[in-house]
């Protein structure tokens, strides 16, 4: 392979034998990545029998995407280590995640311009505000802000996290337009100025509401998936183990009983307290494939939970 006086070979045949132009060694060899074994007299680059079979790793390494210093270290824990593979695998592992990321952009831009091709003339324009506001793939910090501002101040990190899991959708990897839709509406709906002089807030959050929120939130996420159930049967809303649960978390977050009175007491303020339905059937649209029936949301849960309350009470006082 190479000419026998020396072993060693010029720029010129190595660039021939890997099937790359001269150009392209030369690229790799002032970067490190293609260490040359001697100069000739006339300084021309000599390399060694090695060289062909590094040259094809260092390609076939950027083929695969990788930036030049990974393979630098990739390349360098090979000569140290007899090819221990951390290096590799942590690059290969980052690519991959970059690809990802990528690709699911590319899919929300698809999404995004089928839905601008599918809408009506008069209707672009709104579309076309809506979506240019959001990233692609979406960021969700806007909306977990959103809900940072709406919790209790007092709440526990804990519980604080542990809910903005389930209020905060993850955006679909593979969009459909509506889906696209939905988000781009649902971060309208939180970035929008605030507006008004009505309450923000449940009564129980404020200064003379529970001082337990994570009680609170710990049993309304357990009534909440507990009601999911019967809003996937269809089951309309009624007294029962879900109601109990709905019930307990607010009597364990005021540090009292479960009380006929304390029933119509909480119907009260439910009924007086904010509504952000609008967000709840917005993630709704986000987390549901077109043609399902809608998923679940605390929200929707939330109503379900109410609506069977407050037709008990209303009973009661009949």
């Amino acid at each position: 392979m190479f000419p026998p006086s020396d072993g060693l070979c010029g720029i010129g045949e190595l660039a021939e034998r890997a099937g790359v132009t001269v150009k392209t060694v030369r690229f790799y060899s002032d970067r490190g990545l293609l260490p040359e074994a001697a100069r000739s007299a006339g300084g021309h680059r000599r390399y060694g029998p090695e060289a062909l079979g590094r040259l094809r790793l260092v390609r076939s390494l950027r083929a695969l995407g990788l930036p030049v210093r990974e393979v630098h270290r990739i390349l360098d824990e090979e000569d140290a280590a007899a090819g221990a593979g951390g290096v590799l695998e942590d690059a290969v592992a980052g690519q991959l995640r970059e690809l990802g990321s990528q690709l699911s952009a590319l899919r929300w831009r698809e999404a995004g311009l089928r839905l601008v091709q599918q809408c009506r003339p008069d209707e672009r324009a709104d579309r076309l505000r809506l979506i240019g506001a959001v990233s692609a793939p979406p960021d969700t910090a806007s909306l977990a802000r959103f809900w940072r501002a709406w919790l209790p101040p007092r709440m526990p990190a804990g519980a604080r996290s542990a809910f903005l899991e389930v209020a905060v959708p993850q955006p679909p990897d593979a969009p459909e337009p509506a889906q696209v839709l939905a988000f781009a509406r649902l971060y309208a709906f939180v970035t929008r100025p605030c507006t008004g002089t009505g309450p923000s807030r449940p009564a129980a959050h404020g200064p003379s509401g529970t001082g337990r929120p994570d009680v609170l939130y710990a049993g309304l996420a357990d009534a909440y998936e507990l009601a999911g159930r019967q809003l996937r049967r269809g089951r309309e809303p009624k007294p029962g183990e879900e109601l109990d649960s709905f019930v307990d978390a607010y009597a364990g977050a005021y540090s009292t009983r479960d009380t006929p009175a304390f029933r119509r007491l909480l119907a009260g303020q439910l009924a007086a307290d904010p509504r952000i339905d609008r967000y709840w059937e917005l993630v709704a649209e986000v987390i549901t494939a077109p043609g399902a029936p809608p998923e679940p949301t605390a929200g929707s849960s939330h109503d379900w939970l109410y609506a069977a309350l407050d037709a008990q009470t209303a009973d009661a006082r009949a």
